[in-house]
């Protein structure tokens, strides 16, 4: 017997079939990539995960070290962004390097991020500029992270330090990425920094970001009129049962994931002025809680379900419970080692776009993650995300057919179709 699927944010746009949809997006769509600084600076030694890689027996395959070596190679990696054709790149700003120990401000690092900026605007590419991606300055993580309060004050010093010193031509900001993830992940599974596996820490580290958000938003918002928000690492959630008697079970179950994951952070964004989805793939649910993907789904690199069509599922839930926040895909990609792959899910990933548009959702970008090949956390250097592959040894970039293919959607801002 075929399991019963529970389609609601899954194939929401059944209903909406009659609605016509173009395969051009709305004008003023903006296309990007992105990165973030522990991912591809290189040497970023001052904070919570260059430890965190280097304890005795981590669970990361390898340091990061000098990874891309993006901190002294930016120029070269911006131009090739604008020669690809896209309009805009969302990167990191190192908190750690910029606040190296309480209260005591770098210039010089704040004079590089201002360098990076430059030659985003010199390439004619709008600066996205993210806050904090992951990282947490060692200083703070001895405080006790995102589990002290004052962290979300701390934060908002350093927030509004940045945007007084690098403000002026950055085109959007994102205060926090996937803070969910690092709560998740970090305070509750014990498999990134701090390494902690506490429900109650996890609520803590939800309720101390969501605080350092607002805080960095008005901080931020007092110097700077770009648009600011926040990205949330979404998932579709699908039910997978075989008993329809099961179904309030596997129900209350993906809710409570929803709660723990997203619903503090849909909360808090409705007074942005974007919302940042990123979506990869999907999770079912059954009556017993998460099912793993079954031998013979197909999957990438890092494991999951290759599934483009979740990011539909997670816009439109984003739109509904953030009160119709404007959205923008602030990641969306795949790692595999087959460019046509990569091709194929950003297809049917943007396909979904085009349909969410049709039905009124106000979506205003597409960014992929990520530009290059890179530190993939506790995966080290082998799952390849990259539009360009990265030479480990030489630091030579190599554009795949996809980088390509991809660049050129961007500049006709029309979906074209897979190469055959």
């Amino acid at each position: 017997m075929l399991p019963l699927i529970d389609r609601s944010f899954t194939c929401a746009s059944v209903k909406y079939m009659s609605n016509a949809r173009s395969n051009t997006f709305p004008k003023g769509f903006t296309w990007g990539t992105a990165t973030a600084a522990h991912q591809v600076e290189g040497g970023n030694w001052n904070n919570d995960w260059w430890d965190w890689e280097h304890r005795p027996n981590t669970v990361c395959k390898e340091p990061s070290g000098d990874t891309c070596d993006h901190y002294n190679l930016f120029p070269q990696d911006i131009e090739m962004l604008a020669k690809l054709g896209f309009d805009n790149y969302r990167f990191s700003v190192e908190w750690s390097r910029i606040e190296p120990e309480d209260g005591e401000f770098s210039q010089a690092e704040l004079n590089h991020y201002r360098a990076v900026i430059d030659a985003c605007r010199a390439n004619n590419i709008t600066p996205v500029v993210t806050l904090h991606h992951f990282t947490t300055p060692r200083w703070v993580a001895a405080m006790g992270g995102w589990t002290n309060d004052s962290t979300a004050d701390l934060f908002a010093r350093f927030s509004e330090k940045a945007a007084k010193s690098i403000g002026q031509d950055v085109g959007k900001w994102c205060t926090i990425n996937e803070p969910n993830m690092v709560a998740t992940i970090g305070y509750l599974l014990g498999e990134f920094p701090p390494g902690t596996k506490s429900r109650d820490a996890r609520r803590k580290a939800n309720d101390v970001f969501c605080r350092a958000h607002e805080k960095s938003r008005d901080a931020v918002k007092s110097v700077s009129n770009a648009p600011l928000g926040i990205t949330l690492a979404m998932q579709e959630y699908t039910i997978n049962i075989e008993d329809e008697s099961h179904r309030g079970a596997a129900e209350a179950l993906r809710n409570q994931a929803w709660d723990g994951l997203e619903d503090c952070f849909l909360e808090v964004a409705k007074g942005d002025d974007y919302f940042g989805v990123q979506t990869y793939t999907r999770e079912r649910f059954d009556q017993n809680g998460r099912i793993k993907p079954g031998e013979d789904m197909r999957k990438t690199i890092m494991g999951y379900e290759f599934r483009p069509q979740a990011l539909e599922a997670c816009i439109r839930r984003a739109w509904d419970k953030t009160g119709n926040v404007p959205i923008i895909v602030t990641e969306n990609g795949i790692a595999t080692s087959d460019d046509n792959e990569r091709i194929e899910y950003v297809h049917g990933a943007l396909e979904g776009v085009l349909t969410c548009i049709a039905d009124g959702i106000d979506i205003r970008g597409y960014t992929y993650w990520s530009l290059m090949d890179n530190f993939e956390w506790t995966y080290g250097y082998g799952p390849t995300f990259g539009l360009v592959a990265c030479d480990w040894k030489t630091q030579k970039r190599t554009p795949r057919p996809s980088a390509h293919w991809l660049g050129n959607i961007a500049k006709s801002n029309t979906l074209a179709p897979r190469p055959a």
